[in-house]
């Protein structure tokens, strides 16, 4: 099936995962994408982590399917000449390299941009295209740190405690992709590219904004609350007899009904539970009274009851748990990919009904580059 981004075509110099995961998006939304990598090993995620297929990690594989591999020596004159073209021909440019390295091959967006008007230019780095900290390097635990993300993951007697997942990597593909799209449409109308600029701190400062707000606006520093919330109440995970279930009852009729639920219908004419506000004000006594109602019973028959009633709750799966689920089944994120014998997550949206199929597997270093140079040549 056509993908809605047919037609067009992108230059990816990523490395790692920010900006594959941007290139990944676009392949998998029906974009032609070109991965040039150095000769030398290429990008350095086919190396993060055990061999998974083709000497290759799964995380490559994971940020990298659909694309073409173009190896090339960018020291060498006539390599950065064949990029050139490549670009020449391209409809967006993308790179998370750090900021000098570009400018040093006479990639900066400016002179790209003046050499090929039509271009998106991409850049995605790790503290910003301007301010003092533009040319650090930097990794996605490094910005959790650096930005606050840390100081709010946790409970309040831990440490502050990194987000297992890599919010700000896969997030600033994210936002990478958002800008493109969105001069891409402008484009139709001007005729001219543009340069989209993000990073993981910027990311990162929009994923804690909440925080960022309460603290900016209020002058309050948001406690860690570990699996809750510091807004509402009762909006966290609670222990029962054989696991944790995490309820979240945010608002005056939800409370009710949870109440009513574990047997006590009283507690909303309680003056200490009787809204929202005074619930957050007296979570610690009303989460002593929840946890021991609910240590009564096991998880499940609790999840049962409260889904029931109405309330909002769920149990704390595993991973493994988490793709048992018939709901998860039913969305059809994974997708095998095409000549392979192994299945990857597919894109969290569909169009017009139909979830974005992955196309093809990530590619061996340089498996294109002689028919891409070639073809390029043909046309040039």
């Amino acid at each position: 099936m056509a993908g809605s981004l047919d037609g067009i075509r992108v230059v990816e110099l990523g490395q790692v995962f920010a900006g594959p995961f941007a290139g990944a998006i676009l392949a998998d939304l029906g974009a032609s994408v070109i991965k040039v990598e150095r000769t030398d090993g290429g990008d350095d995620a086919r190396r993060m982590g055990k061999a998974f297929r083709h000497d290759d990690a799964l995380n490559f594989h994971i940020f990298n399917r659909g694309k073409q591999s173009v190896a090339l020596d960018l020291k060498r004159a006539g390599d950065r000449a064949a990029l050139e073209r490549l670009v020449g021909a391209a409809d967006v440019f993308v790179h998370n390299l750090r900021p000098d390295v570009p400018e040093a091959l006479g990639l900066s967006p400016a002179a790209l941009c003046a050499r090929h008007p039509k271009l998106i230019y991409c850049e995605i780095s790790a503290f910003g295209a301007v301010g003092p900290l533009r040319l650090r390097p930097g990794y996605e635990p490094l910005v959790q740190a650096y930005s606050g993300l840390f100081s709010i993951n946790g409970g309040p007697d831990q440490p502050p405690l990194r987000a297992g997942a890599a919010l700000c990597d896969q997030g600033s593909g994210m936002w990478a992709v958002i800008g493109i799209l969105s001069l891409l449409h402008r484009r139709q109308t001007s005729g001219r590219g543009g340069v989209v600029t993000t990073s993981l701190l910027e990311t990162a400062m929009m994923w804690a904004v909440q925080a960022v707000e309460s603290y900016a606006n209020e002058g309050k520093v948001q406690e860690r609350n570990a699996t809750g919330h510091p807004a509402f109440f009762p909006y966290e995970a609670f222990p029962t007899a054989d696991g944790a279930l995490l309820i979240c009852a945010g608002n005056d009729r939800l409370f009710a009904k949870l109440a009513a639920t574990l047997g006590r219908p009283d507690w909303p004419a309680d003056p200490r539970y009787a809204d929202n506000r005074a619930r957050v004000a007296h979570r610690a006594t009303l989460g002593l009274e929840l946890s021991a109602i609910l240590r009564t019973a096991p998880r499940d028959a609790w999840a049962a009851k409260l889904e029931a009633a109405g309330v909002p709750c769920s149990p704390i799966h595993s991973i493994p748990e988490a793709l048992a689920q018939p709901q998860v089944a039913a969305l059809g994120m994974r997708q095998t990919v095409p000549g392979q014998d192994f299945a990857l997550t597919a894109l969290p949206l569909s169009l017009d009904g139909v979830r974005p199929a992955i196309r093809s597997a990530a590619p061996l270093l340089g498996e294109h580059t002689e028919a891409v140079l070639a073809a390029q040549l043909a046309t040039s």
